[in-house]
């Protein structure tokens, strides 16, 4: 070990949860710390979704840190680039830059029992060993193409929503967009401005409520300058709000059919065409999917310009898309609006644990945690919007921050008194047994078909509660839970690294 670089934290990934983890770490003052990021910059889902059109459909005021407040948000609802100015401002107020390690890729998390840490392997570069580890990459960090039989003889511009390709001319073009989820009902409305025609290909429908995005008055932005209690004030407000929301999207109840009246009025009051809103009409309860949060997209199908499709694809050919009756659509371009590689089963990243035991193995049938942050068997190991850790109603960041905060405390009473923790697997499978027993009785596990489950219906993805519940549930770490162990401190610690990506 003589040589090579030890510390005491790798945290993968340097988005809004890998920026998150290194401020809270280094207020802790673990500051010998490396931000692992395969990119180029930080930012990460926010660098890589660019697409036109791109923004949170979380109010931005709920969709930051509240450790972090940004006075200046320009309006209720942030762009890609607003929010990436946000992480770019907590980097520089924060002095993160001298942590940050660009075009770092991990290729490989291995654990070593005779020293008691993480080889951190890295594509190209010296491994890093380090007495903890947190996976900060996120759920929407990688992105592929979808399965479709002939995709690759297609022989016009494909291009994915996350990977956009800011250089093709879409003016005078005929367009397929493929996907009707966030990001598709985002895009369809900005590509019917430039292009000739816009086919939509819609699999099934989403139940969608209007989004008023206003702007924010310069004599509110003071304000909160000002007197910052206001805007945390202002903040519990979208908070609570967003969690009577749970209500009627997490449980079937009568606050169900209320949120499904409201898409239907807003369905009514935007679709002049009777077969058109039967068409938009949704099969499955609110909150079984995500719920879409537009004002522009109903609008933007009944253009002259645009059409949408709802027969299922067949296939792709060099021209086009053929969809089952029959018909070839042909394109210049398909934008494939079909979300990411979600690890609801396996890992981003191979990870070897105690006694050689991989993670992707174990998560083969679905993944699962102990609080969505800890999995037995791999010590000093933290995930940021693990397993189970989704809402269905309100903001991640109010979910990640509370994460942080309890991942942070476990670092520290690690390395200040060289202790291994380890999540006790009883301790995990109760939690986990309760967990789903819980989600049985959630819109998500209603029997609809969405991102959230795996191919058999498991859940790993969400969680059943409000998000007082889970914040209560992390706030504090509690050592029984754990096997804790002395540390084989031969090597000589140091510091931490952070990796990821969200």
């Amino acid at each position: 070990m003589s040589g090579r670089e030890v510390l005491s934290v790798a945290v993968i990934g340097g988005g809004f949860a890998g920026v998150g983890a290194a401020i809270r770490l280094k207020q802790r003052g673990i500051a010998d710390i490396a931000i692992l990021e395969r990119g180029t910059r930080p930012g990460g889902t926010w660098r890589d979704n660019t697409y036109p059109g791109a923004a949170c459909d979380i109010p931005s005021r709920l969709y930051s840190y509240s450790f972090a407040p940004n006075p200046d948000w320009s309006h209720t609802y942030s762009g890609s680039e607003e929010i990436l100015a946000y992480v770019d401002s907590m980097i520089e107020k924060f002095e993160l830059g001298q942590y940050f390690r660009f075009e770092h890729n991990v290729a490989d998390v291995t654990w070593d029992e005779d020293s008691s840490l993480w080889e951190v392997t890295v594509d190209d570069r010296d491994p890093v060993f380090a007495r903890a580890v947190v996976m900060a990459s996120g759920p929407l960090a990688n992105v592929s193409l979808p399965k479709i039989r002939g995709i690759e003889s297609y022989e016009g511009e494909k291009i994915h929503s996350a990977r956009w390709n800011h250089d093709y001319d879409f003016a005078g073009k005929k367009v397929a967009v493929v996907g009707t989820g966030a990001s598709g009902v985002q895009i369809v409305p900005e590509l019917v401005r430039v292009a000739d025609s816009v086919k939509v290909f819609q699999r099934t429908p989403g139940w969608v409520l209007p989004r008023t995005n206003l702007s924010t008055r310069p004599l509110t932005r003071e304000v909160y300058r000002r007197l910052p209690f206001t805007q945390s004030l202002a903040r519990k407000a979208w908070f609570w709000g967003h969690e009577s929301v749970a209500l009627g999207v997490v449980w079937k109840s009568p606050l169900t059919r209320v949120v499904e009246g409201v898409s239907k009025l807003h369905l009514r009051a935007q679709v002049r065409d009777p077969w058109m809103r039967r068409q938009l009409t949704p099969e499955f309860r609110a909150g079984c999917k995500r719920l879409l949060m537009t004002s522009q997209y109903y609008p933007a199908l009944q253009k002259d310009n645009c059409t949408l499709v709802t027969w299922p694809i067949a296939s792709m050919s060099p021209k086009g898309i053929r969809t089952v009756e029959g018909i070839e659509h042909q394109f210049d371009a398909i934008v494939f609006a079909t979300g990411f590689d979600v690890s609801k089963a396996g890992t981003p990243i191979p990870i070897t644990g105690r006694g050689g035991r991989v993670l992707a193995q174990e998560w083969s049938k679905g993944a699962y945690a102990y609080k969505s942050v800890a999995v037995s068997g791999y010590p000093n190991m933290y995930f940021t919007f693990g397993p189970n850790s989704g809402p269905g109603h309100s903001s991640a960041l109010v979910y990640m921050e509370a994460q942080i905060d309890y991942i942070v405390d476990a670092i520290a009473t690690a390395v200040n008194q060289n202790f291994v923790l380890d999540v006790r697997a009883d301790v995990q499978a109760q939690y986990n047994e309760d967990l789903q027993r819980r989600l049985t009785k959630t819109t998500w596990n209603s029997g609809c078909s969405s991102w959230y489950l795996t191919e058999d219906g498991f859940n790993a993805t969400m969680y059943p509660g409000f998000a007082t519940q889970y914040v209560k549930q992390l706030d504090t770490v509690v050592l029984p839970d754990y096997s804790v162990t002395p540390a084989n401190t031969a090597a000589g610690v140091g510091g931490a690294v952070l990796v990821g990506t969200n």
